[in-house]
């Protein structure tokens, strides 16, 4: 599905500049980083993601004939800087936080260490995936959180902004802990467990629940899951309870039921007391409609007998916070730091490493935001991703990324893992901060 994305897949004044640089022969080395000024409100962390995505972006770029013709064709750019463009790929280093780290404001989560016109012109590309993916795996984690123990599935396809939000949306949630998607393409494209039940409009095209129930089982006897609330949710159940001997007889089990409307707590509890009296506590009970990681809490604090959720819109669409106030810098240009001073937007000077200091009993107690080549305590968050154009040796597999997704929402301080207010610090070393002020005192370095 990402194998090739068009290079005319950006803003126009990115090739704009490309055409600046090349006419005045800015091709030097360049650094730039991506980062997040500030949490959206409520939010005490994020969770990095997108740059498995981002990676095959950059080792597969190119400027096809066809984009070249159109760009020709469009009269926007001279012949002779389109003629350079046909040769152009990526030779620069990335170097980034691995996909799972939970990561906090003014923290670089991705370098970019190449030639000028390189690194400017993948920007936009990069924020697009990096971004969206690390909002969505950001939200999810909320949801790992909220419900400990229960099966997360995302249902947001048809809810998501366009077909790959869709599919990256399945990844960044299982990246951050979710157990599976009904989504059958991310299944295909990243090996992520597909999980689907029934619709409402299958038990209404027949004239009874119990013969709709019966014709799903014989042809979905796998992980048979029934939605049992299209019309009345407890005597769907107790349907559900009388056909579970004659489909066990035929060597068909139930899984779970699902509810997917009301008060989702009282109806599990009503469920659960139907099913265990009929002698079938085996039955989980699946929950879905308008769930967030506020009703997730809710749920489980409230002791709701819910073995799972199927959560979609929310997720998605990451509703409550749907964008980060994400930005991609030029940090050092021709070996010189670059500082930029725009009124709320200052930068940091210079290449950059994160280290992070842990309590004794593991959760993290605070970043360093360093100098690369700063000494300073704590373990390094950025390594290689990239270099000379091509993806590390050992590069994270999906199911190593969520491994340590996992381990790094386990390191959170107990009141982020508990969704309550609060951050973890974020110092930024006296090396940056004598750097920007000797930048600052130079002559002419401020308008």
């Amino acid at each position: 599905m990402m194998t090739e994305q068009s290079l005319l897949l950006t803003d126009l004044y990115e090739l704009s500049m490309l055409e600046a640089y090349a006419a005045h022969g800015m091709t030097e080395t360049a650094v730039f980083e991506l980062f997040v000024r500030k949490l959206p409100p409520g939010r005490g962390f994020l969770m990095a993601a997108g740059l498995e995505q981002a990676v095959q972006f950059l080792e597969t770029m190119r400027f096809t004939p066809d984009d070249l013709a159109w760009l020709r064709g469009s009269g926007l750019f001279s012949s002779a800087f389109l003629d350079g463009l046909q040769a152009l790929r990526f030779t620069g280093d990335v170097d980034a936080m691995p996909e799972g780290t939970v990561f906090f404001p003014d923290e670089p989560v991705l370098r970019v260490t190449a030639p000028l016109p390189e690194a400017q012109l993948v920007e936009t590309r990069l924020i697009n995936l990096v971004h969206f993916q690390t909002v969505i795996a950001s939200k999810a984690a909320r949801m790992v959180l909220a419900a400990p123990g229960k099966q997360l599935v995302d249902f947001g396809l048809r809810r998501a902004h366009g077909a790959e939000a869709g599919v990256m949306a399945a990844r960044a949630s299982y990246l951050a802990g979710f157990s599976g998607t009904a989504t059958v393409l991310a299944g295909r494209e990243f090996g992520i467990p597909v999980v689907g039940t029934m619709a409402h409009s299958f038990v209404q095209a027949h004239d009874d629940e119990a013969t709709a129930f019966e014709h799903f089982a014989q042809v979905r006897p796998t992980a048979l899951t029934l939605l049992i609330d299209t019309y009345d949710t407890e005597r769907g159940a107790a349907i559900v309870a009388a056909l579970a001997p004659r489909l066990a007889a035929r060597g068909i089990t139930i899984s779970a039921v699902r509810l997917d409307s009301g008060d989702l707590a009282a109806h599990a509890r009503a469920v659960r007391g139907i099913l265990d009296a009929a002698g079938w506590p085996g039955i989980h009970i699946f929950a879905s409609g308008g769930l967030d990681e506020d009703s997730l809490l809710l749920l489980c604090r409230d002791g709701a007998p819910i073995d799972g959720f199927g959560v979609g819109t929310s997720l998605t669409t990451a509703s409550d916070a749907p964008a980060l106030d994400c930005a991609y810098k030029l940090q050092e240009y021709a070996g010189r730091p670059r500082r930029k001073l725009s009124e709320g937007k200052a930068t940091w000077p210079g290449r950059k490493q994160v280290h992070r200091r842990h309590h004794i009993d593991g959760t993290i107690a605070d970043d360093i935001v360093t100098l690369l080549d700063e000494p300073a305590e704590g373990e390094a968050l950025l390594w290689p991703a990239m270099r000379g154009g091509q993806r590390v040796d050992g590069f994270p597999s999906l199911t190593e990324a969520r491994a340590h997704a996992a381990a790094s929402l386990a390191r959170l301080p107990d009141s982020l893992r508990r969704l309550e207010p609060g951050h973890v610090p974020v110092q930024i070393s006296l090396g940056i901060r004598r750097l920007a002020a000797g930048m600052d005192r130079a002559p002419g370095h401020r308008p």
